[in-house]
């Protein structure tokens, strides 16, 4: 499988919300060798998009000549996108969110009804492509703070999406704290090896990741005595 990583975190490979995306794709290569290409989205040229639509009506070509036209490209070329950024204000990072608004040229200005919704009908053939969200947060609690982000990225990519989300990922970075992060790496883990032979993850297994890793009042108390 061909996956592609956008890391939405400045922190590049420094990143929290990266320690759980390689433990993921660790998991995913026991399963079976996997081809994985990583872009530090920081590290590009990617302009904002301006809402002109030109793109939507004029076969993909956008007015901006930058990074983004490899990325489509690259996008267009895997089988796995892999969504992985760090929570900020309830969404995602600046950069991400820039590249994310740069996908338009894959659509055109028509639109169909699908259900109860309408949707943009495609210029370019993206119906083999897989999602995965990756997303780690600062906070102890995981209701009430990770619903924005998923609700976007579920409207975004109805099909073929899968979510991960984990409350105190900072701890992740901190090597004293390899008690109760590896125990979760190692879930992680599990979940990369049944997301690579099933291509779906267990809704228990995803739960048992997605809680916190000591008690919320313990993790608030540890962050505040280093502030």
């Amino acid at each position: 499988m061909k996956i592609l990583v956008l890391n939405g975190s400045p922190k590049k490979d420094k990143s929290d919300t990266m320690h759980i995306t390689r433990a993921f794709l660790d998991g995913m290569n026991e399963a079976e060798p996997q081809e994985v290409h990583t872009i530090h989205v920081i590290d590009k040229h990617i302009a904002y998009c301006t809402g002109c639509f030109s793109c939507m009506r004029n076969g993909g070509e956008c007015i901006h000549d930058d990074d983004m036209r490899d990325i489509l490209n690259e996008i267009l070329d895997s089988d796995l996108l892999i969504w992985s950024f760090p929570l900020y204000c309830y969404g995602m990072p600046t950069p991400l969110k820039a590249l994310l608004d740069r996908t338009l040229p894959l659509s055109s200005m028509a639109m169909r009804k699908v259900g109860e919704r309408y949707e943009h009908v495609e210029q370019a053939d993206f119906s083999h492509l897989q999602y995965l969200m990756i997303c780690g947060c600062g906070f102890p609690n995981s209701k009430h703070n990770f619903e924005p982000a998923t609700a976007q990225f579920k409207l975004c990519f109805p099909g073929n999406h899968t979510i991960i989300t984990v409350p105190e990922s900072p701890m992740f970075n901190a090597p004293e704290a390899a008690i109760v992060t590896e125990p979760r790496l190692t879930l992680v883990r599990q979940a990369g090896k049944q997301y690579a032979k099933t291509g779906g993850i267990d809704a228990a297994l995803l739960a048992e990741i997605g809680s916190p890793m000591i008690p919320e009042e313990q993790y608030a108390a540890i962050v505040n005595a280093g502030v």
